[in-house]
């Protein structure tokens, strides 16, 4: 029997999701609630739509020569992908069986380290792990919960030395401080797996969404970053070897 998901949407020619030209799949439910968040909708697990793993397939393989052509793939992102693990897996086994690169989009919110996890890294040739923030009193505030279980992830993915980009969202006010990078890059500069720490200017294109659900935005009135934090952000990094893009 084929696994079902539930996703809230996919796109088919994403280019900020991972190398080249994506077809990305936005799964639904997440176990984090960010205050910044652009998928507001994708929150709640009894949203979007199901689907089965042969639908999204026939989707991607009709694209699959123009992925390949640009360096390209598939992304599964969400909400939280790692939420349902066993359609990813079955996403990516399938995807990487006609040719196409595989991205996870994840917060790493995971409990463990479980057989099934196991097979979705395996079926993985890149993760984009979003850690929100390295001080956990600070990302309690912003995420809603501990930072314990990213971090632990991340030095999983070091362990099985899985091809990682960082990803982190400058934030004014929470994570725009320079000790915070200078922590972060601490913590990630002896993985080996890392490829890149993209540095993602905060924005509030997604507070059309919380208005629509009938929701407060947490974050009215923040305004990106400024040009120079993120610069000053990428140059501590940098000083730790790691390769910092924004």
């Amino acid at each position: 029997m084929s696994v079902k998901g539930r996703i809230h949407s996919w796109e088919t020619c994403g280019t900020v999701d991972g190398p080249g030209i994506r077809f990305i799949v936005f799964m639904q439910g997440c176990q984090m609630r960010c205050q910044y968040c652009h998928n507001r909708d994708t929150w709640d697990m009894k949203g979007g739509k199901e689907v089965t793993v042969e639908e999204v397939l026939s989707q991607l393989d009709s694209y699959k020569h123009f992925f390949a052509a640009s360096g390209g793939g598939m992304t599964i992102s969400g909400g939280e992908a790692l939420l349902q693990m066993e359609f990813v897996r079955d996403m990516f086994r399938g995807a990487q069986g006609i040719g196409v690169h595989t991205c996870l989009d994840t917060n790493g919110y995971i409990k463990g380290h479980s057989e099934l996890l196991d097979e979705v890294l395996d079926a993985t040739d890149l993760v984009m792990l979003d850690l929100k923030q390295i001080n956990d009193d600070v990302h309690q505030n912003l995420v809603g919960v501990s930072n314990k279980r990213p971090l632990e992830f991340a030095q999983y993915l070091a362990k099985r030395n899985i091809k990682t980009w960082i990803r982190y969202v400058v934030v004014p006010g929470f994570t725009d401080d320079l000790e915070s990078a200078e922590k972060l890059a601490e913590f990630i500069a002896p993985m080996t797996n890392i490829d890149k720490v993209e540095l993602l200017p905060y924005h509030e294109l997604g507070a059309h969404k919380w208005e629509s659900l009938g929701h407060d935005y947490p974050l009215k009135g923040v305004r990106p970053p400024a040009r120079e934090t993120m610069e000053a952000i990428q140059a501590v990094f940098e000083r730790h070897g790691l390769n910092a893009k924004f």
